[in-house]
Order: structure tokens, then sequence, then C-alpha cells
């Protein structure tokens, strides 16, 4: 099945055609047939595109909605030069990555009137994510109709933590009334990437006893425990800012601090939340970048602020890993994962460093070979074994999207995802 994969965000489109189905799935055959990205919606957008096996295209053109970037993916995957399908009835459905699921949805579904009430009624908790999630929905609806359309939650793989994990030390009213909790982001990623560590262990994906420990890190950043598929805690909250430093958000704070500087600096909530999501974090600390790679080149040439950035990154990281071998009892494995994950070796041995009590330890030979390729990078023997996964949240969207049509298709109610 060829299934579109769209990822909406309040500027941009990012978009995949795969073709998937049950047995490459389980091969792991199935494959990326072209994916591109529209950035800059809302002005002169800027499109790029990269076609399996033919020569990618990079265009620039004036693109003011949602809807005109969909039809400008759709056009580029049926174009005569760089297009990989005949026309666009080869596409048999639309797999859509959805930020927020509230409480209401704890697995992928298809979207019909309901679930889209449902989904926008997660809007005032993820108000930059949930409306263009939408938006690329309805294109999409209008341009494929009739193509059987599928949300797949973030949120969703979180919703098996539990309440003594999710709760928040606030009047519980608040969470009665306004669903104050922890809700947990990067849960597609969590999921494939925990699924491919219990492939490489050997393991039994229902497994009860295994206990791993995902790392996702990127420009966002988080950290799962998970015990026999199921997340039991998750770093980021009841927004992504909580938890881990990342490329420029603050993770966690004492929440008096915030209160403390909108009275010295006299700013908005608005300005507040600027300072906390775009001005902090790496970039905050360091003066310099949110990008991983610029800081570990500037420490590398002397700069102490960008080598307190990364000590600060790496110990926040460090403290979460032993907390949640903590809460998971052990430890059989851990896996590094998104831009900095697999590819910042420098990082992950500092992360690691000292949990040696816990079983944790890095072959230096094996983590420095391993740079966006997945690899053991612990040594031979290790009690607690350590892995870079590189992460396809694309992937496991369009094969959520496919057996829920497939379910559909057979008149059977779609099943939970493995």
């Amino acid at each position: 099945m060829k299934v579109l994969v769209l990822n909406s965000g309040s500027s941009s489109l990012k978009f995949q055609l795969l073709e998937t189905d049950a047995a490459s799935a389980a091969a792991g055959t199935d494959r990326a047939l072209a994916k591109g990205l529209v950035d800059n919606i809302g002005s002169t957008a800027v499109v790029r595109y990269e076609p399996l096996g033919k020569p990618p295209v990079r265009e620039s053109s004036e693109i003011l909605e949602h809807k005109i970037a969909v039809a400008r993916s759709l056009d580029l995957l049926t174009r005569p030069d760089v297009g990989v399908i005949r026309d666009r009835s080869e596409i048999e459905a639309v797999g859509h990555r959805i930020v927020h699921g509230g409480e209401q949805f704890k697995t992928s579904v298809p979207i019909d009137d309901e679930v889209l009430r449902g989904i926008e009624d997660c809007f005032d908790m993820a108000p930059l994510h949930n409306p263009p999630n939408v938006r690329g929905y309805r294109a999409a609806r209008d341009l494929l109709p009739g193509l059987p359309q599928v949300a797949v939650f973030d949120t969703s793989f979180h919703q098996t933590m539990p309440a003594e994990a999710f709760l928040y030390g606030v009047p519980h009213v608040l969470y009665q009334r306004h669903g104050i909790r922890r809700y947990g982001f990067h849960g597609t990623s969590h999921r494939y990437v925990s699924a491919r560590l219990t492939a490489l262990l050997g393991r039994p994906a229902d497994d009860p006893d295994l206990r791993l420990i995902t790392c996702h890190l990127g420009n966002g950043c988080s950290i799962t425990a998970i015990q026999g598929g199921r997340s039991l805690d998750t770093s980021m909250g009841f927004t992504p800012l909580e938890g881990l430093l990342m490329g420029s958000r603050s993770g966690d704070l004492d929440p008096a601090i915030i209160l403390h500087i909108m009275g010295k600096e006299e700013l908005s909530t608005l300005e507040a939340s600027a300072l906390l999501n775009k001005h902090s974090g790496l970039l905050g600390i360091s003066g310099l970048s949110n990008d991983m790679r610029k800081l570990l080149e500037a420490e590398a040439a002397g700069n102490d602020r960008a080598k307190l950035a990364v000590d600060v990154f790496c110990y926040r990281l460090k403290k979460y890993i032993a907390a949640y071998v903590g809460v998971l009892g052990g430890i059989d494995a851990l896996a590094f994962a998104g831009g900095i994950g697999e590819n910042a070796a420098a990082v992950r041995a500092r992360s690691l460093l000292g949990l040696e009590v816990m079983g944790l330890r890095l072959d230096e030979a094996r983590n420095r070979a391993a740079r966006g390729v997945e690899a053991e990078i612990s040594p031979e023997g290790a009690t607690a074994r350590v892995f870079v996964v590189p992460t396809d949240e694309e992937l496991l969207i369009a094969r959520d999207t496919y057996r829920i049509v497939a379910d559909l298709r057979s008149g059977k109610k779609p099943e939970a995802p493995a």
C-alpha cells in the first residue's frame, strides 16, 4: 500500500510517500519512495523534494496556505520528470502526525467527524501544533476525496503512564477541570525506537520484563522509561517544554523563576513563553547556537560558554537516565535517537560517564564509529546494552495507517498498534 504521510506545522509541511504492508513491515523492507518539505508557508515558500532514484528538486514560489502546499506536494509526486507515481489514484491512504490527543486518544485512529472534534478540543493544549495539523488533514481530504485518513498522535504512546507518573502536585481539581497532567510527546519516535530495540535484543514484543530507556535527542529532546512495551514515565509534560535541556527550550525549571523574571523584566505571558521556548536551552546558555554540532566545534576551539551548554545538556540527560533506571528497577538496554543521539558520539559518552555502576558502559571505538546508523555501542558482554537507533516516525505513521485501513477493509475493528 502506498501511504502519504503528512506532518503539518504552523508554516511548514513535511511529506513522505511510503510503500508498506504487513509482510514488508515484518521484514523491514517497507520503504520511502519520496520525501519533501514545504517551508515558509504564507509567503515565498521553499520547496525541497527528494524522490527515490531521481534528482532532488529545490524550488521557490508563493504558497499562501496549507492546501496549496499539499497540492504542490502531490504535483511533485506525480510530475513526469521527478514523480514516483503516475497519478494521485495510486495513493491509497493518508497518515497524519497529530501532536496532541489529550486523554481521549490512546492509539492511532481513522479520522471522522467525531475524531476531528476531539483533535480540535485539544487546540488549547497545543495551540501551535494541532490547528495546522487539522489544516493539513482538511487539505488532504479535499484534494484526495474518499481516501481514508488516519491520525497518529505524539501523546498516545504515553497514555499507559500510571497516575503517580502523570499527575502534578497542584490541586486535583485543576486536573479534573482542565486536564493539567503530564502527557508526554515524541511518542511516535519512542514507540518506533523501542520496537527496534526489542528486535535487536531478540526479545518478544510483549515481553513484560523487558526494561528499556529511549532517548530522543534533537532540537527537541525527551527520554522515556518503557517496560513491556509500555511507557511508564517520560520527561516532557503538559507541554513539550518540560524535561531535558533542548536546543532553545529551557527544560526543567523552578516555576518561581519565570514569575520572578516576568516581574523584573516586565514580560507579558507571550514574551515569557517565547523566552522559555525560543531563547533558552543550548542557545540561551551558550549565547551562540541551538545546534549541538556548532557547540561541539566551538568547545573544541576553546569557547567556554559552548562547553558549559554541552555540559549542562549531558548532565541533565545523565540525571534522567539514572532516575529512569530506578523507575524500571534496572535496565536491559538504552537507545539514542534523533539528530544529536544518532550523530554526537561525544554527547553519548559524556551522558553515560559515571553510570557504569548501573551496567551502562560504552565501547569507545564502537561509539566513535556509530554515526547516523543503527549500531550497538556497548562492549561485548555488557549487562545493559546500548544502541544507536535512527528514528523513523514517518515509517511508523505509514505502518499504523496501513494496519488501520487494512482492518477497515476487512470489516475488523482496528486494533491497537503493537
